[in-house]
């Protein structure tokens, strides 16, 4: 019996009686066919009982998963002295519906970052659809400072808290206005397996902040036991009060959830940064002073006492260091720009390096190029001959009003497998289009064009995700925009146009000498 219970601990969940018959085989293959007579149904299951003691064998699945990979002996831990030695990040779906445009109800992600000395939990943000470029732009917000938002309470405030706000403000000026989350620059980064994290793209953004990389064994969730515990308290202490809340598995969800006052993302995304603010100054079980260990310190207050003797280093991002955090490519740079995905980029500044090496040769001697998933209106290329970025915009940019990101992008050129550049433009532009106005067109009921649930949720998530990076939006070519108005005005037919007659400058001084 205990091979058979040995061999459940990666199966699907089965009955006892499912084992007791498991039992038999194993002993006709040992002993041979009806050697070994087994005992009564009640011995079995006293047996069973016995074996099984916390092994979870007829009972969850991912428990016994767990169990079975947690290893022999004392669970050791690695001890953190100052804010940022040690940080773990980790993503999980938040138990939560969400309103996403178009009034889709669907669920995000979570992704948070925590620092194991002082429990601070530094940032967390919700996506649709986690990618790698959230986890760069979490390590960008745990480095800046939490402004105050309208409508929070001043209690809420760094000047209001436990923290030294003013030897800090001395340092970095950007607290002058921030809320009371402290500012961790990490040192060392644990991270589990997934595709987000061990990504190319969070590896580099962890090499430019000068962040030690460490991820954990496969299927060993212990090793970042913090985070875990964390991403659970927000499910218990945040989630479960707010409108919408499904349960963590389906047997705690209630009926018609969807039809439940649902939050918008971006407003659910700003409580619960406020909800964090407040976490901050919540008393933690896990930071106990040796010496009294009957009082509990909050993450802040055990923050303001580890920075006393680690100090604090600003770091201050611009938007160049914003780029470098974004996915990147290497593409050529041919005569008519860059190609990424059937899109085409081009910019007059690019003239000098067209159809030229870049000189990296470990690549090929192909360009860098950052971009942002969220948002494909325009690229950065590498100069690696002069330094510094070169700002690339879409070709086909005027033919689509809203922004969108590629999920849009690839939905439709799944569904267009031979269109061209320009066709796959105006199809994402059409369905944006559409799925502002409703699941059909306002026009002539004959005529009406309906969509479908996933064009639906493509549409709701490429709205919900706003650009990745604060970089401020730049305006695209004078000329290309010139160029685009009059390739549509040249399409459009001729109408005669009013004579337009300014209006006079009121003066009220010659008014009030008038005689009416």
């Amino acid at each position: 019996m205990q091979k058979a219970i040995a061999e459940a601990a990666r199966d699907s969940t089965r009955t006892a009686t499912y084992l007791f018959w498991r039992t038999g085989q194993i002993l006709d293959e040992d002993h041979g066919r009806g050697s070994v007579e087994l005992p009564s149904q009640r011995s079995l299951y006293r047996l069973l009982e016995k074996l099984s003691a916390g092994k979870h064998t007829t009972g969850s699945a991912r428990t016994r998963r767990s169990l079975a990979d947690r290893p022999h002996g004392p669970f050791g831990e690695r001890s953190a002295t100052a804010p940022g030695e040690l940080m773990q990040m980790d993503s999980t779906p938040l138990d939560v519906l969400v309103r996403l445009d178009d009034g889709v109800p669907a669920r995000v992600d979570l992704t948070g970052m925590i620092d194991v000395a002082t429990r601070s939990l530094t940032a967390a943000v919700l996506r649709p659809t986690t990618k790698s470029v959230d986890a760069s732009v979490l390590l960008a917000r745990t480095v800046t400072p939490e402004p105050m938002r309208p409508g929070w309470a001043q209690a809420l405030a760094m000047s209001r808290s436990a923290l030294p706000f003013r030897r800090l403000l001395d340092i970095d000026a950007r607290m002058e206005h921030a809320a009371a989350r402290p500012v961790i620059v990490p040192e060392t980064i644990v991270v589990d397996q997934g595709k987000v994290f061990i990504s190319r793209n969070f590896r580099a953004s962890c090499n430019f902040l000068g962040i030690n990389f460490q991820p954990v064994h496969d299927a060993s969730g212990w090793e970042k036991g913090h985070i875990e515990r964390m991403l659970g308290s927000v499910g218990t202490l945040f989630a479960q009060f707010l409108a919408g809340y499904t349960g963590f598995n389906a047997e705690r969800r209630g009926r018609h959830v969807e039809q439940q006052p649902l939050w918008p993302l971006l407003e659910l995304q700003e409580l619960l940064d406020e909800w964090i603010v407040v976490w901050q100054s919540r008393p933690h079980d896990g930071l106990r002073d040796p010496l009294h260990p009957g009082r509990m310190f909050s993450p802040n207050e055990k923050y303001a006492a580890l920075v006393e003797t680690a100090g604090y280093v600003p770091v201050a991002l611009s938007a160049d260091d914003y780029i470098e955090l974004l996915p990147a490519t290497w593409r050529a740079i041919n005569a008519y720009g860059v190609k990424i995905k059937h899109r085409t980029y081009d910019d007059q500044a690019l003239n000098p390096l067209r159809q030229q090496r870049s000189g990296v040769k470990d690549r090929k001697d192909l360009w860098e190029i950052h971009y942002d998933p969220y948002d494909v209106s325009r690229i950065w290329v590498r100069d690696h001959w002069n330094g510094g970025w070169i700002t690339l915009f879409w070709k086909q940019l005027h033919r689509v009003a809203a922004p969108f990101g590629e999920l849009a992008w690839d939905h439709t050129r799944r569904t267009l497998p031979g269109a061209s550049e320009e066709q796959l433009a105006d199809a994402v532009a059409d369905l944006l289009r559409r799925a502002h106005q409703g699941s059909a067109d306002r026009g002539d009921p004959g005529t009406r064009a309906r969509l479908s649930r996933r064009d639906r949720r493509v549409a709701a998530r490429t709205k919900s995700s706003p650009p990745s990076t604060p970089i401020a939006p730049e305006a695209p070519p004078a000329d290309r925009v010139a160029d685009g108005e009059a390739g549509q005005a040249d399409d459009a037919p001729e109408e005669n146009i009013a004579k337009v007659i300014p209006m006079p400058i009121f003066d009220p001084f010659t008014e009030a000498d008038k005689r009416w």
